[in-house]
């Protein structure tokens, strides 16, 4: 029986407007009065979340950041756990990429929010972000003395993004997890052993709920492991072949309310059994 729904924001719980559809709004509420609980599983840093914020009924947890947080919607942004990625990891990999990939920007991500190189592509959503070298931003004046970093993001305006990700992963994939969600070569760098799974999973073992208890939906590289480590998983019509081949299910696109038809299936199918 489904306890749990894990479901991606973009290209996958939205709609390409970034708007949830009243659909889809109708489908969640349904899943938690049946006692399903959904959370949130995204890429999105946690200042990111109002397209569902002002949505939720008692399904308020997110996992954001590609799992590096747990925050409560309910709250003005509580952070409830943050697996952070050391800074010394983070400039092995700015070091290792500049070499190996030349003409790669930098952001990066932390609890105190988004700083950027020059070069990078900047973040109209964050105009207060410092922009500076990475290895600037990444300095501390003494150990453990500065914000932790959620994620660094790589960005690079000439290879593919999956050229991209398989670079990065084989020459610094033993000191940091490399992912990517976006259609561009823009990767995001987590802490060693953090992603959307470990994370989920770490937080079903805290209610009791086995994987075999979980729906996940994805449509992206950075959802792989979640839908691998999920009993049913969904790739959304429009996702990523590796997303596809990760999961158990497809739907349909997050135009047409992919997300919403599995769960109107999975309650129609549980009144049935009663």
């Amino acid at each position: 029986m489904t306890r749990l729904i894990a479901t991606d924001l973009d290209g996958t719980l939205l709609r390409d407007d970034k708007t949830l559809s009243a659909r889809t709004l109708a489908a969640l509420a349904a899943a938690e009065e049946a006692g399903i609980e959904v959370f949130f599983v995204t890429g999105r840093p946690a200042r990111w979340m109002d397209v569902v914020r002002d949505h939720v009924q008692s399904h308020g947890t997110a996992i954001c950041a590609n799992g590096a947080v747990v925050t409560d919607l309910r709250t003005d942004g509580d952070l409830l756990s943050v697996r952070p990625l050391e800074r010394a990891a983070a400039l092995h990999v700015v070091r290792t990429l500049r070499e190996r990939a030349p003409g790669t920007s930098f952001a990066v991500e932390m609890t105190t929010g988004i700083n950027y190189e020059p070069a990078y592509p900047p973040f109209h959503l964050d105009p207060g972000a410092t922009v500076a070298v990475a290895e600037k931003l990444l300095h501390e004046d003494a150990p453990d003395t500065g914000a932790p970093v959620i994620k660094l993001l790589a960005h690079h305006t000439e290879l593919s993004p999956d050229a991209f990700l398989t670079l990065a992963r084989t020459a610094a994939g033993d000191r940091a997890a490399f992912t990517r969600s976006s259609p561009s070569a823009l990767l995001e760098v987590s802490g060693l052993g953090v992603s959307k799974a470990t994370t989920l999973a770490a937080c079903c073992a805290e209610r009791g709920i086995s994987p075999a208890e979980v729906v996940a939906f994805g449509d992206m590289p950075n959802d792989i492991e979640m839908l691998s480590w999920a009993g049913a998983s969904f790739a959304m019509g429009n996702a990523h072949p590796d997303a596809v081949a990760a999961a158990s299910g497809r739907t349909a696109t997050n135009e047409e309310d992919g997300v919403a038809v599995v769960i109107e299936r999975i309650l129609a199918t549980r009144a049935e059994t009663r």
